[in-house]
């Protein structure tokens, strides 16, 4: 899942996912809210939650932390299906050391995802 609220991030991101492997399903979303609603309305079916959400820290409404707030609400075992990783424009030593604070945050990369990233993220926590 992408959560980010600039429409050519989640474009060029999502194009960077699927040269991993285009079989990838990839879920946008344009706020934390809209990503919250989704995961809520899939806690009865958990084999669709995504296995992945990139998440951006600067949106409108409810920004990247703020979803974090509310995600450490849901039901753990919801919680302990997901990786969360910060992507963001921001390399500022504070917002990494902040999002390193959560622990359900597995990891933090700046903008933008490659595809060289990709495969290290699914080597990293998926083989």
């Amino acid at each position: 899942m992408l959560v980010d609220d600039d429409h050519n991030d989640n474009f060029f991101h999502e194009r960077e996912i699927k040269k991993t492997n285009p079989t990838i399903i990839v879920i946008k979303k344009n706020t934390g809210l809209e990503a919250l609603e989704y995961l809520q309305s899939k806690k009865e079916n958990i084999d669709m939650l995504p296995d992945l959400i990139f998440l951006d820290i600067n949106m409108p409404g409810m920004n990247g932390w703020d979803f974090l707030q509310e995600y450490e609400r849901l039901d753990k075992e919801l919680q302990s299906r997901v990786i969360i990783i910060m992507l963001t424009t921001s390399d500022n030593d504070d917002d990494v050391a902040r999002a390193k604070a959560w622990s359900f945050v597995s990891d933090y990369i700046t903008k933008p995802l490659t595809e060289e990233i990709m495969v290290g993220i699914i080597k990293k926590y998926f083989d």
